[in-house]
């Protein structure tokens, strides 16, 4: 695998997947809004190394933007290798061993499975090439991105946060991200849910400060493995050595004693004291294509900082999809399906998290169905497991299904009893959720399509009997049965006289501004707006979706917050754009966020409807 970042670097310029830009850029919205309109052209562009920034340090982002850059990031030719390879492996170990040869064919690999586990080096690591200790270690000298405009500063995107279990001695490896307050404290925005909240609350009951220690760059399979959904306890460094087919290196860090990857680009050190107060973090323009608004979570204090002597500084960048966090979620489709059919779901044939969805609130799976009513098992089986709790939204499909052809997944929808298709539960969400008016916790739904009756329906629509204020289109009528509607968001609307109105299975409300998205655009607006138990309404045989932004306090049902979209400000598109041809990226690309400014509810990042 890959040596270094700088290795990847190379490889990726080789096959032509890399744009070098020499111009001088900023670190504060410059950088990001030009990586926004390469990551949501076509295949998502390519990646872009930014060689003169305002902080010395180049920056590289979109590295894992396309399909192939992320096949390449872990070191195969296509991400169906990492299928394959994970099938043959769990295949060999779980099959049946008859006789002696059969068990001796075995050896091989379990001499292979020993070059997996992490090993320790002594001495020093290239990450530690350059040792900034006490006043000299600011975060100021790093080209750390401030995204968008309502950002409430710079943020680590890229960072691998490392933390021990304080009674086990167990490291995790996670991806959470930090906010900078000064050149020696940010905040640790690691979630309820996550280990590193875990082992927080373990040194808290000791009484004890917390070393953490934060990797950024390297072998780009680290950062993956950070973000992957490894079971609690199982050393994520595992993982990205079984990727790699060789250990990790790790060397012990400078001012404490967790162990990192000893190719990394920069490592900062540091600790978060459990005693202190929490502090306010954000706005963050984050994944879900909204700001997540401010709250409270622990601080983090700089002890040192080590990095190479030509240190390149990893960045990503989250916001209204696509971005690269849907090709990380591709793979994890890929390398997650197999370990999904051994230890959860022996059914489950396929899975696809469609970029809509934002990795939680979408999954559209296909099983094979032995008995009646086994889909209402396995939702709930994958509601209850490791991330999966966090969806939203599922579809089960037959075993024959290609869950990633439209053509398909419209015909057994348009297909479907709605009365026997539909399951509904509640269950743990992402805190970043924003429709629900409990943090963390909602309403899901999933639609069994297992044995639907293929027949012709001809959907129908009765335009004339709308209530006033209300307009329609059909673009999705006839193959997805899908009435769109588009009103007021105030607009009091009786759902079971709209639903009287059309013949057809579906009907969904947006917000007039909606009208112009695009019909995958709609299903990323309508998944993120919308919460089950208070959005979704059978009446008759039509599922009635209300996906309009939900007015904050209007009633005990709707959040008491609710963020506005992510987007980028006039003066930073206008900028971009006058200073295009000195990039040379090639053909001007737009601002997408041109395109979404019209969805903003409000200035700011939280929607003031006063």
């Amino acid at each position: 695998m890959y040596k270094s970042l700088a290795d990847f670097i190379e490889k990726l310029e080789s096959a032509d997947e890399l744009i070098r830009i020499g111009t001088p850029v900023s670190s504060e919205l410059e950088i990001a809004e030009i990586t926004d309109r390469m990551v949501k052209t076509e295949g998502g562009g390519k990646a872009l190394l930014f060689e003169n920034t305002d902080k010395g340090f180049p920056v590289l982002t979109n590295l894992y933007g396309s399909e192939r850059r992320m096949a390449m990031a872990l070191g195969v030719e296509r991400l169906e290798d990492i299928s394959e390879r994970f099938d043959n492996l769990i295949g060999a170990v779980t099959s049946p061993k008859e006789n002696l040869v059969d068990k001796l064919r075995l050896l091989p690999l379990l001499g292979e499975a020993s070059q997996w586990f992490p090993r320790k080096k002594n001495g020093r690591g290239a990450c530690q090439q350059i040792i900034l200790k006490g006043e000299e270690a600011k975060l100021s000298l790093l080209p750390i991105l401030k995204c968008w405009p309502h950002d409430g500063g710079r943020f680590v995107t890229l960072p691998m946060v490392h933390t021990v279990d304080p009674v086990t001695g167990i490291r995790n490896v996670g991806m959470y991200r930090m906010q900078v307050f000064d050149d020696q404290t940010t905040g640790m925005h690691w979630h309820r849910h996550k280990t590193g909240a875990r082992h927080y609350e373990g040194y808290k009951a000791q009484g004890r400060r917390m070393p953490v220690s934060v990797a950024i760059g390297g072998d780009p399979i680290y950062a993956y493995s950070a973000t992957a959904p490894v079971p609690d306890n199982i050393d994520e460094y595992l993982l990205a050595g079984l990727l790699r087919g060789k250990p990790v290196r790790l060397v012990k860090c400078i001012t404490n004693d967790i162990y990192i990857p000893e190719d990394c680009d920069f490592v900062i050190e540091g600790y978060v004291d459990p005693s202190e107060e929490k502090v306010l973090e954000g706005d963050f323009g984050d994944h879900t294509g909204f700001y997540s608004l401010t709250d409270y979570y622990p601080k983090f204090h700089v002890t040192a900082i080590t990095h190479r002597r030509n240190a390149v500084y990893p960045a990503t960048i989250v916001g209204i999809p696509p971005q690269e966090d849907a090709y990380i979620a591709m793979a994890t489709e890929r390398i997650f399906l197999a370990p999904i059919r051994l230890v959860m779901q022996p059914e489950v044939e396929d899975m696809y998290m469609p970029a809509a969805g934002t990795q939680h609130n979408i999954t559209i799976i296909s099983m094979r169905q032995l008995y009646e009513r086994q889909a209402s098992k396995v939702a709930l089986g994958l509601w209850g497991a490791g991330q999966m709790m966090f969806n939203k939204y599922l579809l089960l499909t037959p075993a024959s299904t290609n869950v990633r052809s439209a053509e398909e997944l419209a015909a057994l929808m348009r297909n479907c009893d709605l009365k026997k298709s539909l399951i509904r539960s509640e269950g743990i969400y992402d805190v970043l959720d924003h429709a629900t008016p409990t943090c963390g916790y909602g309403g899901k739904v999933a639609l069994d399509l297992t044995n639907v009756e293929m027949r012709e329906c001809k959907a129908t629509f009765d335009r004339t009997t709308l209530p006033s204020g209300i307009e329609a289109s059909e673009e999705l009528f006839e193959e997805w049965s899908t009435l769109l509607l588009f009103a007021d968001n105030e607009l009091e609307i009786d759902l079971s006289e709209v639903a009287k109105s059309a013949n057809c299975n579906y009907i969904v409300i947006f917000d007039k501004r909606a009208q112009i998205l695009s019909p995958e655009e709609l299903l990323w607006l309508g998944a993120a707006n919308t919460e089950p138990t208070r959005d979704i309404s059978l009446h008759g045989s039509t599922l009635v979706v209300d996906a309009r932004a939900k007015l904050p306090k209007a009633n005990s049902n709707n959040p008491t917050r609710w963020p506005n979209i992510v987007t980028a400000d006039k003066a930073t598109i206008d900028l971009v754009d006058k200073r295009w041809n000195d990039y040379g990226i090639g053909t001007f690309i737009p601002s997408p966020s041109k395109h979404y400014s019209a969805l903003k509810l409000s200035e700011g990042a939280e929607w003031n409807n006063k």
